[in-house]
């Protein structure tokens, strides 16, 4: 029976969509005589993440995937689309729904300086989210914090409590931010890159870390980034977005084995290699992301496809399966 729980889905995303409205001046609309402007941060997304999975999404800047991320937590409000956690659908939820949710989904966030208020202690920080819930007496917070900032390797727990964040090295404030996500025992995550602001020598700790808290606390990831290397380490399964859409998806092994989206072959080109004397063989992509708010028609990604034909102007090309659980969408498929 525990065994059919592990593998059931946690997490379920249909047609998501998020859009902003582009801000502009009373004169501009008035004068212009444009419709309201929309950046399409993301475009009909479906993804599902399994109990105990970590997710990878991954992607250049501005493809989307922090949206995606605060959309699944609800820190955003989609536009469309269905949100399902643990079979429940969250999309629509009031804010005393949500408040019950929270204690089972938390956020780790990119820059742990500006997510961490500078006025509050170190100890303060990881415990509050018990009081915001009230999880425990006065007492049995501070203990509560003092544990798991010993379990996240923010030791001595006692000395570093009293601490401010500006007073902590930029790993120990990513370990802080972590602590904090992790003191409700929540079931799900989203790290939005959390180690994209920590030293290179700190990286590995940071994802060893995250690895072990995953198996000893039976957690489920959301693991967003931009980089292929940290998604192969972590991840069991890896979707790749470019301008709000997903456009391939897939077990790790899969999709680094046999990248079938010229995207996806475009971000494992650039990852570094250890040997100076390879040569990179394959077609380069040129050019950067266009704009969300007028995004290409058809493909996104047809203006810098170097294997892009006229039908990929034309028509969106859905995600389809290439090989058991590996999706992508290319027209060439």
């Amino acid at each position: 029976m525990m065994e059919d729980r592990a593998h059931e889905e946690l997490v379920r995303v249909e047609h998501l969509a998020k859009r902003f409205p582009v801000q502009k001046g009373l004169l501009d609309l008035v004068f212009s005589g444009r419709e309201q402007q929309w950046v399409h941060a993301v475009d009909d997304v479906s993804f599902t993440i399994r109990r105990g999975e970590v997710l990878g999404l991954a992607g250049e800047s501005g493809s989307g995937k922090s949206t995606t991320g605060r959309l699944l937590v609800r820190l955003l409000d989609p536009s469309s689309g269905r949100i399902l956690f643990d079979g429940e659908e969250i999309a629509r939820k009031g804010q005393e729904e949500l408040r019950r949710l929270r204690v089972r989904m938390q956020v780790v966030f990119q820059d742990p300086d500006s997510s961490l208020s500078p006025r509050m202690r170190v100890g303060e920080a990881v415990a509050h989210p018990l009081k915001i819930h009230g999880m425990a007496t006065d007492r049995g917070v501070r203990e509560a914090a003092l544990s798991l900032m010993e379990r996240v390797g923010l030791t001595p727990a006692e000395f570093l409590y009293r601490k401010y964040p500006h007073q902590l090295s930029g790993g120990q404030t990513q370990r802080v931010v972590l602590a904090r996500a992790l003191i409700t025992n929540p079931e799900f995550l989203v790290a939005d890159e959390p180690i994209a602001m920590a030293d290179v020598s700190v990286r590995a700790m940071i994802l060893e870390l995250l690895r072990k808290l995953k198996d000893e606390l039976n957690l489920t990831y959301l693991f967003i980034t931009h980089d292929l290397a940290t998604a192969k380490y972590l991840c069991d399964r890896v979707a790749i977005m470019y301008l709000g859409r997903i456009v391939e998806i897939g077990a790790r092994d899969q999709l680094f084995r046999s990248p079938h989206h010229p995207y996806t072959k475009a971000l494992l080109q650039a990852v570094p290699v250890p040997d100076p004397t390879k040569r990179r063989t394959d077609p380069v992509t040129k050019g950067e992301i266009p704009s969300a708010i007028t995004p290409p028609p058809g493909c996104h990604f047809h203006p810098r496809c170097p294997f892009a034909i006229a039908q990929c102007r034309q028509a969106r090309p859905p995600l389809k399966e290439i090989e058991a659980g590996h999706l992508s969408a290319c027209i060439l498929d």
